[in-house]
């Protein structure tokens, strides 16, 4: 489990940063359906990318760490699943939105629960052993 949680770490950490550098590049044109959104959409686009790519610099920061911090994890989840809710509160108020949101907002739902499940899986490792993870 601590492997996967490092492989998973560092996969997110690097996706972040490229989506948000992706972002700051394109503005609009990177956001499906929103191509014709105008400059203040665009503006806040470009600078959303920014801080994404710095959560993704977070999540590479964790990753390099050793052991990897739970407590960094836990944070780091927190505030994917917090995402996913935000496209569930959109959703709710302004209906569905293009396809490729739907795909992300079950990447935001789902991940969170197996990051919060590995979140200590090194720490326990550096203790001296992968203590019994119980089942549910």
């Amino acid at each position: 489990m601590a492997r996967t949680l490092r492989v998973l770490t560092q996969l997110m950490g690097w996706a972040n940063v490229a989506i948000g550098l992706l972002h700051v590049a394109l503005g609009n044109a990177a956001i499906p359906g929103a191509g014709g959104a105008g400059a203040t959409i665009d503006s806040w686009g470009r600078f959303m990318g920014a801080v994404f790519a710095g959560y993704g610099a977070a999540w590479l920061w964790a990753a390099r760490q050793r052991p990897i911090p739970a407590s960094a994890i836990r944070w780091l989840a927190g505030v994917l699943l917090l995402g996913g809710v935000g496209r569930v509160l959109s959703l709710a108020v302004h209906g569905w939105p293009h396809w490729f949101q739907i795909a992300l907002a079950a990447l935001e739902l789902g991940l969170p629960p197996v990051f919060f499940r590995l979140a200590d899986a090194e720490e326990r490792a550096a203790r001296g052993g992968v203590q019994a993870v119980p089942a549910g």
